[in-house]
């Protein structure tokens, strides 16, 4: 090649060269995708809301050291921003309201099915009158099943299994215990624990006819101080073991008195793996709380036990020690879905969402487009003593977490429903 043509592209791909740095340079940095998480971060499930805030850091942390979520015009990082509804159904309007004026577009909240239920009739409402600022709803573990059948919205994404769901899987153990011939059911009075109860009393009937139900009662949700008269009915009844849907203070505080007043039966639930009830019980805790979820850290594989470690690596302290992959999985198919829309408005977000199938840490899932209940493996784990057979890991420094015994594929958790979707 003549050394005047070498020297001509020698000095367009110069010129080329510093061009794109110099665009590079001056392209303004792209404004993060804000998240407005509604949760209850006072009151009486402070913990609760305080333990969903770290999974989501955590979760959008990962995303943003890969660069945040890339689009076209560029790559913006993720942003959760909190709004404390006060575990009340006005506050968290309120504070939905003040997301969408601070211009979030994506909400996230879970802890109380009553709360999700507001917000969706509130998101549906607004997404018709400004069609120009639409929001999407993220749902972490609100799991009244009514939610994703009757109350079923294209704006309403729910990430963890429902009530039902989660019933079946406990049963799945429940019915196989044939010392079991009286079970004490107990919950919250709102709209998730009836649901528990409802669907509790349907699948002892049909499941394990031979047991009797000895007690059946709602108390007032995050109001109750003194669980003693509770846990005294619990022990009077002869009841062989509860079943409850409880969660946060209101499972913890059952749990200690039920231990206080000596009652020995076990219990089946729907979140005794946390917050504080491993290390209220202790030994006497040993085989008899069984719990139900997505996933616990000493699931059996190699991918779980790293997650879990780098989890606990960023969260040291043992107070902090509350993780559900769920939380993770809902961020990656968030991720996902901006990406594969090319764009950040809800509507173009929404149809990309409702067909997401995130994978991380060896878990997986995909979303169900008919009414946006997320499709995912269940476990069920019994408390023992760490450094047992299975339990690599404890729970909150307690010296005690949770063993697998029971493995539910993700065709096996799914259910029908009898969502009617409306479409925009």
């Amino acid at each position: 090649m003549p050394k005047f043509f070498k020297r001509l592209l020698a000095a367009l791909f110069l010129g080329a060269s510093l061009a794109a740095a110099a665009q590079t340079v001056t392209q303004p940095a792209q404004p993060p995708i804000r998240i407005a998480l509604i949760e209850s971060l006072s009151g009486p499930f402070a913990n609760a809301g305080e333990a969903v805030f770290r999974n989501l850091v955590w979760a959008t942390e990962r995303v943003n050291a890969r660069g945040g979520v890339k689009l076209a015009s560029g790559a913006q990082k993720l942003l959760i921003e909190r709004y404390d509804n006060k575990g009340q159904n006005e506050e968290a309007l309120a504070a939905l309201r003040s997301a969408i004026d601070d211009g979030a577009r994506i909400v996230a909240q879970g802890n109380s099915s009553a709360v999700a239920a507001t917000l969706i009739d509130a998101i549906n409402k607004h997404n018709e009158r400004e069609p120009d600022k639409r929001v999407l709803f993220l749902n972490y573990s609100a799991v009244d099943p009514i939610l994703t059948n009757e109350k079923c919205s294209y704006w309403h994404f729910r990430f963890d299994a429902h009530a039902d769901m989660r019933m079946a899987a406990l049963m799945g153990v429940l019915k196989d215990d044939k010392t079991l011939k009286r079970v004490y059911l107990i919950g919250q009075d709102y709209s998730f624990g009836q649901a528990v109860l409802r669907e509790a009393r349907k699948q002892i009937g049909l499941q394990r006819p031979d047991v009797q139900i000895v007690g059946d009662e709602l108390h007032p949700v995050g109001r109750v101080k003194d669980f003693i008269p509770y846990a005294a009915k619990i022990k009077a009844s002869g009841a062989q073991a509860v079943l409850t849907g409880n969660w946060g203070n209101d499972l913890t505080l059952l749990i200690k008195a039920a231990k206080e007043v000596g009652y020995e039966g076990k219990f089946y639930t729907f979140y005794g793996n946390a917050l504080g009830v491993p290390g209220v019980l202790g030994d006497a805790g040993v085989g008899k709380v069984i719990a139900v979820a997505e996933w616990f850290p000493n699931a059996p594989d190699a991918a779980s036990q790293a997650f879990y470690q780098s989890f606990r690596q960023r969260f040291p302290k043992p107070e902090d020690d509350y993780v559900h992959m769920r939380m993770q999985l809902m961020v990656e198919a968030l991720a996902q879905s901006i990406e594969k829309a090319g764009t950040t408005e809800s509507g173009a977000v929404a149809a990309q969402l409702e067909h997401a199938a995130p994978a991380f840490a060896g878990r997986h899932g995909v979303m169900r487009a008919a009414d946006h209940q997320f499709q995912q493996p269940l476990m069920v784990a019994v408390m023992d003593r760490q450094g047992a057979p299975g339990v690599p890991f404890d729970v909150e420094g307690s010296g005690y977490g949770f063993r697998v015994i029971k493995t539910i594929a993700l065709e096996q958790a799914e259910q029908p429903h009898s969502c009617k979707m409306l479409r925009p």
